[in-house]
C-alpha cells in the first residue's frame, strides 16, 4: 500500500449469498467493527440485497455496491440491470468483468470495456477485474494476458475517469479454491498493471490509480499481502461473509 499516493480499498463481493434479510443482518455486523477504519470499505451485494443493504449502511463508512451492469441504458435485455439503475438508487460502485462472469456468462473482453463505458457515464465508480487461469500462469503469459484484458477494458476512458475506476488483480486459479497467490506473486503482476496503465495515460495517473488483489485473501494472510507497495487493498470473498474475518481485512489495510 501507498497511502500518501491512492486510496486503500477494501471492498465486499458476496456473489450470489445472502437473502435481503440475512444481508440486513450481515451489514449490521459489520458496522460497528469496521466504524474506525483507515481505509474505504465496500459491500459489492447482489441486485435483490441492494435496498436493504444501502439503508442498513446509511450513515456510515461502508458503501454499496453492485455486482454487474448492463452496457445499455434500457432495451430488451431480460434479466439484466442498465448503470443508470444502480445510479438511480444511490450505487456509487460496481464490479465489472469479474472471472465468474467471464467464466460461466459469455463475458468478453470487448463486453467488459462496454460495460465499463456504460458504467463510466452513469457516475459510477467501476472495480475492473482482470486476470489469469491456471494454464495461462503455467504457459508464461500472465503478464501479456493482464496487460490485454487491462487495455481493452480502458479503451476510451480518459485520464480523468481513471479517477473512477479501481483495478483487481484476480488470478482466476485462485479464486474460491483456497489457492492464493503469494505476497511477492501478487505484487509482481499488480506492478506491472500499474505499468501498464503509466503506457496508456502517465505515470502520475498509474501512481494514483488503486489495484487490488483478489483471489483468496482472507484474515490470515492480508497484512502480508497488503505490506507490498502495489497492492492497495483486496477484493474479497469468501471472507467478506463473516464479518468478523472481514473486519480483521480491513484492520490489516488500515495499519
Amino acid at each position: 500500500m501507498n497511502k500518501a499516493k491512492r486510496k486503500t480499498i477494501i471492498a465486499g463481493n458476496w456473489k450470489m449469498n445472502k437473502t435481503p434479510a440475512e444481508a440486513k443482518v450481515l451489514i449490521s455486523e459489520m458496522i460497528p467493527l469496521v466504524k474506525d477504519a483507515d481505509c474505504d470499505v465496500i459491500a459489492c451485494v447482489p441486485f435483490v440485497d441492494l435496498a436493504v443493504a444501502l439503508e442498513a449502511a446509511q450513515g456510515t463508512n461502508i458503501k454499496i455496491g453492485a455486482e454487474n451492469c448492463h452496457w445499455a441504458k434500457s432495451g430488451a435485455f431480460t434479466g439484466e440491470i442498465s448503470a443508470d439503475m444502480l445510479k438511480s438508487m444511490g450505487i456509487e460502485y460496481v464490479i465489472i468483468g469479474h472471472s465468474e462472469r467471464r467464466q460461466y456468462f459469455g463475458e468478453t473482453d470487448v463486453t467488459v470495456n462496454q460495460r465499463v463505458r456504460a458504467a463510466l457515464d452513469a457516475g459510477l465508480t467501476v472495480i475492473l477485474c482482470v486476470g489469469e487461469q491456471k494454464v495461462e500462469r503455467e504457459q508464461g503469459i500472465t503478464a501479456e494476458l493482464c496487460r490485454m484484458q487491462t487495455k481493452v477494458a480502458l479503451q476510451g476512458v480518459t485520464a480523468e475517469e481513471m479517477s473512477r475506476i479501481v483495478i483487481a488483480y484476480e488470478p482466476v486459479w485462485a479464486i474460491g479454491t483456497g489457492l492464493t497467490a503469494t505476497a511477492d506473486q501478487a505484487e509482481e503482476v499488480c506492478a506491472l498493471i500499474r505499468d501498464c496503465i503509466a503506457e496508456l495515460y502517465t505515470a502520475e495517473v498509474a501512481e494514483a490509480t488503486t489495484i487490488q488483489y483478489g483471489g483468496s485473501m482472507n484474515d490470515a494472510n492480508a497484512e502480508e499481502l497488503l505490506s507490498k507497495v502495489n497492492v492497495d487493498g483486496g477484493l474479497i470473498g469468501g471472507a467478506s461473509l463473516i464479518a468478523e474475518k472481514f473486519a480483521k481485512i480491513v484492520e490489516a489495510a488500515s495499519k
